[in-house]
């Protein structure tokens, strides 16, 4: 299972100000985007998730300059999430830099605009899904009542959607909902966020979870990312 630390990036600096030798007294703080990247990087993440929470807002990227900024800092490649609401977008994440992006749950219920962002973008295409119960069940759908996560999946997947990021609510993962998930063999899933300790990783990991996004747990150093990443790959 992958380790993927995530960046949330508002008006071109990170939400979160990194000091990776906060513990030692060594180095300095920063929130630059491409510097954090690098540092994950440099301990072996194969992958930076980059959320662009001003593009979330305003229904596009936003913060096109940090993008660029990461994308010509590391040789990994750079999943995009925030703003991603159709194929405009998906080019302009592109254009700047990204390699793979996000499109919110919303495109479930717009198979239109899933068409023709899947044109642009193919495999490198993810969905995010929230599958807590009661975000689910809340989600203002435009088909009159929740579908089911196994019948949604379905159809994300008839669609040509091969990747899905979803966030599985909290630290004490339903192992169950995601081996059902991931035992279908026709979307990679990546979970997004709660996890704060190992065994968690591990439970993804045996869950079949293919990658593991984590943002704040790496970045206040809750979680050590060489340690979590000897979690995920060691056999169960």
């Amino acid at each position: 299972m992958q380790l993927i630390p995530s960046i949330d990036v508002e008006s071109g600096r990170s939400r979160i100000v990194f000091w990776p030798g906060a513990a030692t007294g060594t180095g300095a703080p920063t929130d630059r985007p491409e510097r954090i990247a690098r540092h994950f990087v440099e301990l072996g993440a194969p992958l930076i998730h980059l959320v662009d929470l001003d593009g979330a807002r305003l229904g596009r990227p936003a913060n096109l300059d940090a993008m660029a900024a990461v994308a010509a800092e590391v040789a990994v490649p750079l999943q995009v999430a925030g703003g991603i609401d159709g194929a405009d977008q998906v080019r302009l994440a592109f254009a700047a830099g990204a390699t793979r992006v996000v499109m919110p749950q919303a495109v479930a219920d717009q198979p239109e605009v899933l068409r023709e962002a899947l044109a642009v973008a193919g495999d490198w295409l993810a969905v995010g899904l929230d599958l807590r119960d009661d975000r689910w069940t809340e989600f203002p759908w435009r088909r009159g009542e929740p579908p089911t996560i196994t019948g949604l999946v379905g159809e994300l997947s008839d669609a040509g959607v091969r990747r899905l990021v979803v966030t599985h609510g909290g630290s004490e993962p339903d192992g169950a909902v995601l081996r059902t998930l991931t035992d279908r063999g026709d979307v990679e899933l990546l979970v997004a966020g709660g996890v704060v300790d190992l065994p968690a990783v591990r439970r993804l990991r045996e869950a079949g979870v293919r990658g593991l996004i984590l943002g704040e747990a790496f970045l206040s150093g809750r979680l050590d990312y060489s340690e979590a990443a000897a979690a995920a790959a060691a056999a169960a």
